[in-house]
């Protein structure tokens, strides 16, 4: 019983699919969020795993350049809040990079519509 299951086992793990470590997607030194506030601000915040450079790039739909931030290698976080509120509405690219790779991200700006009051308050 013991050699059927010895047997069984060493079946099993010669039968398991190796993993190729250049096929498996390489992960980046780095993690990044973003979120647009209500006062038309972008937060952007970057934490880094190893000691490499990063850049923060905010780009409008014509590609062009509207912000541009050189991380060191030497900070691990970064945090900034960008203020967008005299950018047009419409949507942005936000992308963080460094030399494994990047992340983009897309950033939709759109003011809020002014809303008016019907009610009426009427004194006798």
């Amino acid at each position: 019983m013991m050699t059927f299951l010895n047997t069984l086992i060493c079946t099993a793990l010669l039968n398991t699919p190796s993993v190729d470590p250049a096929a498996a997607p390489k992960s980046l030194s780095f993690d990044a969020s973003a979120y647009v506030t209500v006062t038309n601000q972008i937060r952007v915040a970057v934490e880094k795993t190893t000691a490499e450079p990063v850049t923060v790039v905010l780009r409008d739909q014509k590609n062009r350049v509207l912000f541009e931030q050189f991380v060191g290698k030497k900070e691990q976080k970064y945090a900034v809040k960008l203020n967008v509120a005299e950018l047009a509405d419409g949507t942005y690219e936000l992308e963080v990079r460094s030399k494994d790779g990047s992340i983009r991200k897309e950033v939709n700006l759109g003011s809020q519509a002014v809303e008016t009051s019907t009610r009426l308050v009427v004194m006798e």
